[in-house]
């Protein structure tokens, strides 16, 4: 194997290892933990993980930190796969913490038998109160010096049930002055009286994860360890477990930074309770940062990897700016939806000289005129978006507007001649009239107007439900402040428009852009059409 040119520093110290001879092969994996679904974060870490490991023609291991039962579910492991598998990637091995639990438990014999472990009955309070300060060393555990036939017999016991939960802990004898608070004397085994999701009730104790993480990597042959960036204090311990048990070779710990986005929850822990308290619609709402969310939303998986790609893989934790990411599959969309359109707030125009009925040719993407054309529909009865009109319009208006013209984008210019209103003064239907010789194929009217507008052919058009979204935090500003008061709880907006009945008539799931309006996905529910948000048009990122 050889090094190949490096793009991080990570690809670096892979090379380092390789030209060295440290290793012949390049082994990673991705580790989430059965906890929750996976977020926008972790389509990093795939990216970091697997696509290190593919650079490499290397093999990345599914790796599931299932050492929790208490939060973990088969729920969360069948969603983790699905998503991994629509990002586009693809593990060598399928692999769990809970495969190596006897293996793991046998390594926590030889760590008490070579007086590296200790069996200890202080309360996870007391450890903590004994732990010490930053600037103060901690103190040593009563039960530290117990022989190695008490703390094996001990150990054993615990493993098979005779103590209760939290009533004795084992813990890695280490250095309890360590300038590190992972390295003093850490609990590496506790009792936990809960069903796993795949060993059931076989194992009444469980290692913590900076114990098993080590040995994990080791037993599935990972070269580097990819982590990251709070994973760093933890480096001592990862190492010291290694080598006290004697790994040969001995996986190496990486950690790079983590992504963090403005106006984004990034916490399974916040997403959870977003969704439990019914803030949101369920892991799958399309606000939610989660795969999920993103996927349902209609956002396409390579605008993401994308994003995580020019945002690079550093050392230094920083915050992306969520226009940023807009940006990333605005440009993707633009390249690869197509185009059709809708109006969110119907307002009728009645075209009082057109007679009959005809069918407009309109591209189906600017951009791809092999893609062809698509037949809309016109009659002498139209909907436009209420938004385009203006009964007193500002200065510089190109809108349509009393006596004013416009052109309805694809088809004529029209006057508007009457403004047709309510007993509130509310307008309710507009008269115009068109001009003959503007069809936007062969205009020959001489008449210049500023103003395009998107349309609905009032006979043919279908009643649509239009979803709009806005971030689920109000702004980027509010440091220190917990997410509760950060959150937009107005951050889904619903209109009910018209549609042309081409979007109707595409397939499920399929992403548009809504002339003037934005990019939108397109789904049925309950026989109803229903157009939701992935992105504005509008580009808000400073390239």
């Amino acid at each position: 194997m050889k090094p190949i040119e490096a793009t991080n520093f990570i690809e670096q110290i892979i090379n380092d290892d390789i030209e060295s001879g440290k290793i012949s092969a390049v082994q990673t994996r991705f580790p989430p933990e059965p906890n929750g679904y996976l977020h926008i974060g972790h389509i990093k870490s795939m990216l970091v993980n697997f696509g290190t490991a593919k650079k490499y023609d290397g093999k990345c291991n599914l790796f599931f930190d299932d050492t929790n039962p208490s939060k973990e579910k088969t729920e969360f492991v069948d969603a983790i796969r699905k998503d991994i598998e629509w990002v586009g990637y693809h593990w060598a091995k399928e692999v769990y913490a809970s495969d190596f639990f006897p293996v793991i438990y046998e390594y926590a014999e030889k760590l008490i038998m070579d007086g590296k472990a200790f069996v200890c009955d202080l309360s996870p309070e007391e450890i903590s109160a004994t732990r010490g300060t930053l600037t103060e060393a901690g103190k040593e555990s009563p039960y530290r010096n117990r022989s190695v036939e008490e703390n094996l017999q001990l150990f054993r016991e615990m493993k098979e049930g005779k103590y209760p939960d939290g009533s004795k802990c084992l813990r890695a004898k280490i250095d309890m002055a360590s300038p590190n608070m992972n390295m003093r004397d850490p609990v590496i085994y506790r009792i936990l009286r809960c069903t796993h999701h795949r060993t059931g009730d076989a194992w009444c104790i469980y290692p913590m994860y900076d114990y098993a993480h080590p040995i994990c990597d080791y037993l599935q042959g990972v070269t580097h360890s990819l982590c990251t960036l709070e994973f760093e204090d933890h480096r001592p311990l990862y190492d010291w477990v290694g080598i006290q048990l004697g790994f040969a070779p001995k996986p190496r710990q990486i950690e790079f930074a983590r992504l963090a986005v403005t106006n984004t929850v990034m916490s399974k822990r916040y997403l959870k309770k977003l969704v439990e308290e019914g803030h949101m619609h369920g892991w799958d709402d399309p606000r939610m940062p989660t795969v999920t969310g993103l996927r349902n939303r209609g956002v396409p998986p390579e605008a993401l990897l994308d994003f995580c790609t020019k945002i690079g893989i550093v050392k230094a934790n920083s915050e992306c700016q969520l226009a940023y990411l807009e940006a990333c599959i605005r440009d993707n969309l633009n390249e690869n939806a197509e185009r059709a359109m809708a109006v969110l707030d119907p307002l009728k125009v009645t075209i009082t000289n057109y007679t009959g009925e005809e069918l407009l040719e309109s591209a189906i993407h600017p951009l791809k005129p092999e893609l062809g054309t698509r037949k809309v529909a016109f009659s002498s009865e139209v909907y436009i978006d209420r938004a385009d009109f203006a009964l007193v319009p500002p200065p510089k208006y190109q809108r349509l507007k009393p006596d004013g013209y416009v052109r309805l984008k694809g088809a004529y210019i029209i006057h508007c001649d009457e403004v047709i209103t309510d007993e509130n003064g509310n307008v309710t239907e507009l008269k115009c009239s068109y001009v003959p010789e503007s069809r936007s194929s062969n205009d020959t009217s001489g008449i210049k107007v500023k103003g395009t507008i998107q349309w609905v052919d009032g006979k043919t058009g279908v009643d649509v439900e239009i979803r709009k979204y806005a971030p689920l935090l109000k702004d980027a500003e509010y440091a220190g402040q917990d997410f509760t008061e950060r959150m937009n709880l107005d951050s889904e907006k619903i209109f009910f428009g018209k549609a042309e009945p081409y979007l109707a008539e595409s397939e499920e799931n399929k992403a548009f852009q809504l002339m003037r309006i934005g990019y939108y996905k397109k789904c049925t529910e309950n026989g109803k059409l229903v157009l939701s948000e992935i992105v504005s048009l509008k580009d808000n990122f400073n390239k």
